[in-house]
């Protein structure tokens, strides 16, 4: 016996009478023929205008069906700021007027256990540096400590939410805040 290899595919419905080219609307009813030809299965949509004129030629299967248009695309989303994204731009730039912004967003990244403080250095100056490493990959990140005030906590968090776009697991929370008493002595709690 002798095996054939068949060819199920089969293209999807057409947007447009095979007879008289008019392209379906929305809700309009069109009626479908599959047939097996030179190229294996083939599937022909008419309008029901056109359909009279074909419908009594030979065909494996018939149908009628209801023509949707595709919903539209999907809104391309804007590839928001994640915490980590964030704290790894800041870092590279190397702003002074960033450095509240980076200390909040490595606290974050802690109370999240994707950073690991290691250590805690006081250079000659006594700005704190806080040596963090980044689980997944062992990077290390040196962090000054701002030794930020209670008073100063809202404004640089308001910031870093503006940064974010208010990404979903990327604001900060109330377990980003450092205490008042870690506050008043630098270190994160």
């Amino acid at each position: 016996m002798i095996t054939q290899k068949q060819d199920w595919e089969i293209r999807s419905r057409a947007e447009a009478c095979a007879r008289c080219g008019k392209t379906f609307e929305d809700g309009e009813s069109f009626m479908s023929r599959l047939t097996y030809g030179e190229t294996g299965y083939e599937r022909t949509d008419y309008c029901l205008a056109c359909w009279p004129e074909v419908a009594n030629e030979p065909a494996l299967s018939i149908w009628q069906s209801t023509f949707r248009l595709p919903p539209p695309p999907p809104p391309e989303t804007v590839k928001r700021e994640t915490a980590e994204s964030l704290l790894r731009k800041l870092v590279a730039e190397n702003l002074p007027e960033h450095r509240n912004t980076i200390y909040i967003l490595a606290v974050m990244l802690e109370r999240r256990r994707l950073l690991v403080e290691r250590d805690v250095q006081t250079r000659e100056d006594g700005i704190k540096l806080r040596i963090y490493e980044y689980r997944k990959t062992n990077e290390t990140f040196v962090i000054p400590d701002p030794e930020l005030k209670l008073a100063e906590l809202t404004h640089v968090q308001e910031e870093v939410v503006a940064m974010l776009g208010g990404n979903e697991g990327g604001e900060p929370d109330a377990d980003a805040q450092p205490s008042s008493e870690s506050t008043a002595t630098g270190a994160p709690s």
